[in-house]
């Protein structure tokens, strides 16, 4: 019985939901237009440190690949570290 008093009917449930939709839109939209703006003033800025992104991206790309097969040096050693064959 208190249930009924706390749920809400179907089309307020339905208009809340359409509500929160427009206004992820409009989210995504204002976003979309301040990218482009931000992108069209500054695209000088962003072609002059294109180079140093790139060599930050190195030291990150070592790492994370590195952490998927074990880091460097042999890989079938044994407990003693000597190689098991």
């Amino acid at each position: 019985m208190a249930d009924d008093f706390t749920s809400k009917p179907s089309t307020e449930q339905a208009h809340d939901q359409r509500h929160v939709r427009r206004l992820a839109r409009g989210w995504w939209f204002f976003a979309a237009v301040a990218l482009f703006y931000l992108l069209a003033d500054h695209q000088a800025h962003l072609f002059g440190i294109l180079p140093y992104l790139l060599l930050l991206a190195c030291p990150f790309m070592h790492f994370f690949m590195h952490r998927r097969h074990g880091g460097h040096g042999p890989r079938d050693k044994g407990e003693n570290g000597e190689n098991e064959k």
